[in-house]
């Protein structure tokens, strides 16, 4: 399977990861890409970018050794309500957003409270793709979710690095077979994520496509294999 896009990925702005941008985009065009989204944590991760860091996200080359740059963050769900640590200021500052649960900053609730918060957030215009939602950090109810991910154009993540065995989420494999078993049946497009912390990582897939492939799961719904198509469907010709 041909792959055209990572979209998910930090560098060394992030706090915890180990690329530059310049590592990060030279590593996509040597790998092959013709597109990589940079989405550093936003603020409420321990040690991420200061919100003065999206703000200048406007000096950076939107294209670097031949391959399209989008950069973005990966903004952080509060609360049951959907609630974001990024208000329409910051958001309209970013080529890509992608939102998730992470516990550091995330307040559960039950299964139906969480899995309501997570419908708010895929309806919200400004977000284009939910991450890593099956690794387990909070209690989801996924057809409800998948059927919202269709409504509103909004890409689920089939997040490589949660299922690494070394991250020990020990729910992420049966929550993305299911994801991708719904998502087959809906016929809702997926998007898979290396949630690369390091050049090396870029693109890299392999504990997805262990899944996709034991799901049986259509190559025309993984939305990496095309970068028009991803745009498209994202309606990224019409931002918010």
């Amino acid at each position: 399977m041909k792959i055209e896009l990572d979209v998910h990925t930090h560098t060394i702005a992030s706090g915890h990861a180990f690329s530059t941008i310049q590592e990060m985009a030279q590593a996509a065009a040597d790998k092959g890409l013709k597109l990589l989204g940079i989405t550093e944590h936003s603020p409420g991760i321990p040690g991420s970018c200061a919100p003065i860091y999206f703000r200048n996200l406007y000096i950076v080359p939107r294209n670097m050794y031949g391959i399209e740059l989008m950069l973005g963050a990966e903004i952080n769900i509060l609360d049951t309500e959907g609630n974001l640590d990024f208000d329409e200021h910051y958001l309209n500052m970013l080529d890509i957003r992608i939102a998730g649960i992470h516990s550091l900053c995330y307040t559960p609730g039950t299964p139906e409270e969480n899995t309501q918060g997570m419908i708010n957030t895929i309806a919200n215009p400004y977000i284009h793709i939910i991450s890593h939602p099956g690794d387990g950090t909070a209690k989801l109810l996924f057809e409800p979710i998948v059927q919202a991910a269709k409504e509103h154009h909004t890409l689920l993540e089939i997040n490589n690095s949660s299922l690494r065995p070394s991250r020990h989420k020990v729910e992420a494999r049966p929550n993305n077979l299911e994801i991708l078993r719904l998502c087959k049946q809906y016929e809702v497009p997926v998007i898979l994520g290396s949630d690369a912390h390091i050049s090396f990582d870029i693109a890299t897939y392999n504990f997805a496509m262990e899944l996709v492939n034991e799901a049986e799961f259509p190559e025309e719904l993984i939305i990496n294999t095309d970068v028009k198509k991803f745009k498209e469907y994202l309606n990224m010709n019409n931002q918010v």
